[in-house]
C-alpha cells in the first residue's frame, strides 16, 4: 500500500478555484486600487475564477459581512484580502478576521515575513499577513502595498492556491 505524499496531494489539486478579492482601505477607490487590480488580474491569468471583488472601508461589521457571505458561497474556495494589516489604529483586518478563523495557517505569515525580510530587511517585522481557514475556505490577508501583494501572489499564493483549496475543503 502506497501512502499519499505532498506531491500526490498537489497533483490532485484543482487547477482553477473560485476566488473573492477584498480590498480594505479608507483611502483607495476602485480607480486607485492597484493591489486589488493586480490580484484580480494575476488570479485570472493563472486560470482561477475571480467571482467577486469588493472595496471596503476599515469597518469590522462590513468586513465580517463580506467574509461571511463569501464563506457561505459554495463556488468561492479562496478569499484574499489586501490592506488593513498595518500597525495604525485604523488597521483592523487581522483583528477582525482572526476572530472568524476555524484554523490559522501560521506558515503563510511566517513565509511571507521571511520573503519580505529578504526583499526589504527589518521593516518586515511590521507585517501582519495572516492565513487561515473559515468554513472550509482559505482566507489570506495581505498588506495593501502593491509590492507586498506581488511578492505574496508570485512566491506563495499562485504556486499553492489549488493545493490550499483542496486541503481546506477536505
Amino acid at each position: 500500500m502506497r501512502l499519499m505524499g505532498h506531491i500526490d496531494h498537489k497533483a490532485e489539486a484543482p487547477k482553477s478555484v473560485g476566488c473573492a478579492v477584498i480590498t480594505i482601505s479608507d483611502s483607495r477607490t476602485e480607480d486607485t486600487d492597484e493591489s486589488g487590480r493586480y490580484l484580480t488580474a494575476a488570479l485570472k491569468e493563472n486560470g482561477h475564477a475571480v467571482l467577486a471583488y469588493r472595496l471596503l472601508k476599515n469597518d469590522a461589521p462590513a468586513i465580517n459581512k463580506a467574509i461571511a457571505g463569501f464563506a457561505g458561497d459554495v463556488s468561492v474556495k479562496v478569499i484574499i484580502t489586501t490592506g488593513g494589516t498595518g500597525l495604525s489604529h485604523r488597521d483592523i483586518t487581522v483583528e477582525t478576521v482572526s476572530g472568524l478563523l476555524d484554523k490559522e495557517i501560521p506558515g503563510f505569515g511566517e513565509l511571507f515575513r521571511l520573503l519580505t525580510w529578504e526583499s526589504i530587511g527589518t521593516p518586515a517585522i511590521m507585517s501582519r499577513a495572516l492565513g487561515g481557514v473559515i468554513s472550509g475556505k482559505i482566507i489570506l490577508c495581505l498588506p495593501g502595498s502593491i509590492n507586498a501583494v506581488k511578492l505574496a501572489a508570485e512566491k506563495i499564493i499562485l504556486p499553492e492556491l489549488g493545493h490550499l483549496a483542496r486541503e481546506a475543503g477536505r
